[in-house]
């Protein structure tokens, strides 16, 4: 009669164990396949950019080729020993960006196309070392105000005497210690947007009630919505005193987005859109550098030889794409000034055409809908928040910089992730997208999708007891 009943259920649970392996070994099967496809469409992309410029296959095609599926396997083999329940087309979609973005900054300038294969593999590094270090995301909720502190400690950076440069694009957002630098900010933005996560996921039913009457008006408690506040204008503030208007934009809305998502209040974002027009009109009255950007704007033709050259020549070179594009390595793209940086966009929509655009932004929206679909999936206040907040970082700073490339807004000086050339910007990419896939895995194990795995240390302070207790009973024995 034991029998009977206590095996039904063992039986039960084994095939529950098979059918959870079997869906994780799918998922990083299938998360192979898109990265040979994406190392093969990568490679034949280099190739014709050299077929176009020199009329020959490259010498070192080979080593590149090796290099490129030896970076994405060891990234792959990554989430598969350490997030095997995450999201399956998050890797490769990143990867396909980079690959897009890399074939483009070689096809421009070869020096720096050396320099971005070193922040490549750097930055498969930082993935690699954050999924190792950041075993469960909830963890990140503990260090809010450390983080905070880093972030505003970050932003501040630029500004220190010394250290602080603009390298002569207007906008004092690098820091220099010597042969090295960086914008502080990219990682600033990160750090930020946990905070955000935990404090809200801490105090959004709070926020949410309005216990505050201001007349008609029922706001949140003073005590509740300050740090917040605090937070968000600093780091807007100091942004606007470094002329860096993107990322202001990108930390406004990033604030908004999480806040109304928090609440589930439109008047969040009701309110947030007349702020964000007042703060616009505001700064458009008062700094110079903002009502020339909003100039060249509105007619770059004005003075298409000076002030609107950048502008005027990206969108002659996206004319001259057409549908299909000229061909890599067939057209002009150096003729935009800053054509690997922030006019990548361009230099993509003159060579691969409107269909090539149109794919790099069908990138993002793919990437865009599995953040997303990270935080529907997740019941975790924390998770969900923190994966709405990267979320927002990428596809808000991809709309920001191609939106002023395609001349739908005021052009702002950022970079396009993953695609434009740049080490710190592919560096914090490469992180945010480790802790998207970190929470993908979270979701999934809560979800039952797959066992709830013990943490590395867990493991390794298991393995240092077992081999202790092993110790002492030969101890015993002998």
């Amino acid at each position: 009669h034991a029998h009977l009943t206590v095996a039904p259920h063992h039986t039960g649970d084994q095939f529950l164990m098979a059918r959870t392996m079997n869906l994780a070994r799918r998922r990083r099967s299938g998360e192979l396949t898109l990265i040979v496809m994406v190392a093969l469409i990568t490679g034949g992309g280099y190739v014709l950019a050299s077929l176009g410029t020199n009329s020959e296959i490259p010498t070192r095609i080979v080593p590149f080729l090796v290099a490129v599926v030896g970076l994405l396997v060891i990234a792959h083999i990554a989430v598969r020993l350490l997030a095997r329940g995450a999201d399956a087309t998050i890797l490769p979609l990143a990867a396909f960006l980079h690959g897009i973005g890399y074939v483009m900054i070689t096809r421009i300038d070869d020096r720096l196309a050396g320099l971005q294969t070193t922040w490549s593999f750097i930055s498969v590094a930082a993935f690699i070392a954050t999924l190792v270090v950041v075993q469960r995301a909830t963890d990140l909720a503990r260090y809010k105000w450390l983080l905070f502190t880093a972030g505003a400690g970050l932003l501040v950076l630029p500004m220190v005497p010394g250290i602080g440069t603009s390298f002569n694009t207007g906008a004092k957002i690098w820091v220099q210690i010597g042969p090295i630098n960086f914008q502080p900010g990219e990682f600033a933005k990160l750090a930020l947007a946990i905070f955000f996560a935990s404090y809200l996921a801490d105090t959004k039913e709070l926020i949410a009630a309005g216990t505050w009457k201001l007349g008609p008006i029922h706001l949140p408690s003073p005590r509740y919505i300050a740090p917040l506040l605090i937070a968000w204008g600093f780091s807007v503030l100091v942004m606007v005193g470094e002329k860096d208007l993107g990322s202001s934009l990108l930390f406004f809305t990033l604030f908004i987005v999480m806040l109304w998502v928090a609440t589930q209040r439109v008047t969040y974002l009701i309110a947030g859109a007349v702020l964000f027009a007042g703060a616009a009109y505001i700064a458009w009255r008062i700094f110079g550098h903002v009502q020339q950007r909003v100039d060249i704007w509105l007619n770059p033709w004005a003075d298409p030889l000076d002030d609107g050259y950048q502008l005027v020549q990206a969108l002659y070179g996206l004319s001259d794409g057409g549908i299909l594009g000229t061909g890599l390595g067939v057209g002009s793209p150096n003729t935009v000034p800053l054509a690997q940086t922030d006019f990548i966009f361009a230099s993509i929509g003159e060579e691969l055409g409107l269909v090539g655009a149109a794919t790099v932004l069908i990138g993002f929206m793919l990437l865009v809908g599995a953040g997303l679909r990270i935080a529907m999936r997740t019941e975790n206040s924390f998770e969900k928040l923190l994966a709405v907040g990267l979320t927002t970082i990428m596809g808000i700073q991809a709309f920001i910089i191609v939106g002023g490339v395609i001349k739908v807004i005021p052009l702002t000086g950022i970079t396009l992730p993953f695609v434009s050339y740049g080490g710190s910007s592919l560096l914090a990419n490469y992180v945010l997208l480790a802790l998207l896939i970190r929470l993908s895995d979270s979701s999934a194990r809560r979800l039952g999708e797959l066992p709830d795995d013990p943490l590395l240390g867990e493991r390794w302070a298991a393995w240092r007891l077992r081999r202790t207790q092993r110790r002492t009973h030969r101890g015993v024995t002998a």
